[in-house]
């Protein structure tokens, strides 16, 4: 992790919006343009045709794709990459967010500091759509724990217009921390420590406010990679255990 690289790369990807046409009206957002300057400064490496695709990054040490959601579309991506060589999947997670709210006029309201923290755990749910392509040789992942701020607008179907509103765009305000998902054994730090040696999907839910629904798929993800194995059942409930 380089936090000086990172902050650079904000620096510059603002300096050009601010010089452009401004933050968020340009066709690639902002956190997406900071990323693939962090990871390669060097643009002529950015937007490279890769068979009947294009990747965000190609340099001699791989190539790289910014996905922050909907990683179902990574699978014919991978196909074509991975006979190239190494593909590292980047995922960025808020995991300190600022929110603002942009009216109809253009102004916005002051920041406030949203209550949700993102962790690294997140990016299970987006792995179980690749289930067939982990441990793949040449395949890893980078989780990016960001501060950040975001922007969204009234145009929500609530009174108040929050409600299924849009959001609008995300500045990065600093790195936090990088998570590097390479072997299956990496795996094991999207285990929280606090869990008993033995435990539930519903206490992994509890350890990391997780859904039912977003645990059942993350401990899935684990127990497929070989991190967790089954070692019984309390009640009607399986109980896992790390391997």
């Amino acid at each position: 992790m380089d936090k000086t690289a990172f902050l650079l790369a904000c620096q510059k990807v603002m300096e050009i919006e601010r010089q452009t046409r401004g933050i968020g009206t340009l066709g690639e957002k902002t956190l997406h343009a900071v990323l693939k300057h962090y990871f390669d400064p060097c643009e002529d490496h950015h937007e490279i045709r890769v068979g009947s695709y294009v990747a965000d990054i190609r340099n001699e040490k791989g190539i790289f794709e910014i996905q922050t959601r909907g990683f179902d579309r990574l699978r014919g991506k991978l196909d074509a990459f991975l006979p190239e060589g190494p593909v590292t999947v980047i995922y960025p997670v808020p995991a300190v967010k600022w929110l603002s709210w942009l009216e109809e006029d253009g102004t916005s309201s002051p920041k406030r500091k949203s209550p949700k923290r993102g962790c690294a755990a997140e990016i299970l749910l987006e792995l179980y759509k690749l289930k067939p392509w982990l441990g793949r040789e040449g395949l890893r992942f980078c989780v990016l724990l960001l501060e950040l701020e975001e922007y969204r607008l009234k145009n929500g179907w609530s009174e108040d217009g929050k409600r299924g509103s849009t959001r609008y765009e995300r500045l990065p305000v600093d790195l936090l921390e990088e998570v590097w998902l390479c072997s299956p054994g990496d795996y094991f730090a999207l285990i929280p420590e606090t869990l008993p040696e033995e435990f539930t999907v519903k206490d992994y839910a509890k350890a990391l406010r997780f859904s039912p629904k977003r645990a059942s798929t993350s401990v899935n993800v684990l127990f497929s990679l070989g991190v967790l194995k089954l070692v019984g059942k309390i009640g009607n409930a399986y109980l896992y255990q790390r391997s």
